[in-house]
């Protein structure tokens, strides 16, 4: 049974960026918002603050403005709202368990570090035990639809369709919660499915006297019956998603991020295990989080 979306939001540009793409989320699946803020008593407050308010004055002003701001811009939405008195990161983590998805915002495009998705939203994405949703500054409706004739706006013609959701697929570690989302969000919208899994080669000393492997037909072949072994059971039981598979050679990664240009949402998985430094966020979604240009759903699985 639904619960709710919960999107985590500090004031500035990214957070609102993250609350209307919760929002809308919310409305796709016919749930209630939450806005979350955790803020820390601090001796110095942070500038945005003002000085003839308290730390948790101005978070509860802030939240009260954002809230209202959601229900004035999406009719019928349900919203409520969170001030927690914790560090930040312990309490994202606790309003993710209690919700089905969790939204956050990130610093955006930069052509020096990419992505920059800051500390806390990493230490969130890499604990989380739910699904997280990273949102660049400045993402809004227009950029998860195709464009309008004539320019009209989305906000002027709901039906305009929905880009493309890419999902990122490794067939050694199939899960079935990754792939359940990716056709989930694709149903939700209307959206095609595109599924991309990259593949590396032999080595070069293992291909010496052989084809070079993106010319090896066997191998290519190899890695896409796996594909669609690992898809069929999905497109099966959720026949109304239009499924495109792509299977290349190369690094997921940068296949990844070169597919994400364009679509309305990339969807990768993060495996929830314990190393000697705590938890792992993986090279793929670590990559992908600092470098797609469009919303960034990362799932945890076993």
């Amino acid at each position: 049974m639904l619960r709710h979306v919960a999107a985590g939001i500090d004031g500035s540009p990214e957070g609102l960026a993250a609350a209307h793409w919760a929002a809308r989320e919310a409305l796709r699946r016919g749930t209630a918002l939450r806005l979350v803020h955790a803020w820390e008593w601090q001796p110095r407050p942070a500038p945005t603050v003002p000085a003839d308010m308290s730390q948790r004055s101005w978070a509860e002003d802030m939240l009260a403005q954002a809230s209202d701001s959601m229900r004035a811009a999406y009719s019928g939405l349900q919203v409520s709202t969170h001030s927690v008195a914790d560090a930040p990161v312990e309490a994202l983590l606790a309003a993710a368990e209690e919700a089905d998805l969790l939204v956050l915002g990130s610093h955006g495009i930069s052509g020096v570090a990419g992505f920059l998705t800051g500390s806390v939203s990493q230490r969130v994405v890499a604990r989380s035990p739910r699904p997280v949703v990273l949102v660049r500054a400045g993402e809004c409706i227009a950029d998860e639809h195709f464009s309008a004739v004539d320019g009209i706006s989305p906000d002027e013609i709901p039906e305009t369709p929905y880009r493309d959701v890419v999902l990122g697929l490794d067939t050694h570690r199939p899960c079935d919660e990754l792939i359940e989302f990716a056709f989930d969000a694709a149903r939700r919208r209307a959206a095609p499915l595109r599924v991309v899994h990259a593949f590396s080669g032999p080595s070069a000393y293992a291909a010496i006297d052989r084809l070079a492997p993106e010319n090896d037909p066997e191998l290519r072949a190899e890695h896409e019956r796996a594909v669609a072994v690992t898809l069929r059971p999905w497109c099966e039981k959720v026949p109304a998603v239009a499924v495109t598979e792509t299977v290349t050679e190369g690094r997921a990664a940068g296949e990844l991020i070169h597919a994400s240009a364009g679509a309305a949402l990339l969807v990768v998985g993060r495996r929830v295990r314990q190393t000697r430094v705590g938890t792992h966020l993986g090279s793929v979604a670590h990559a992908v989080l600092h470098h797609a240009p469009c919303p960034v759903a990362v799932v945890p699985h076993g």
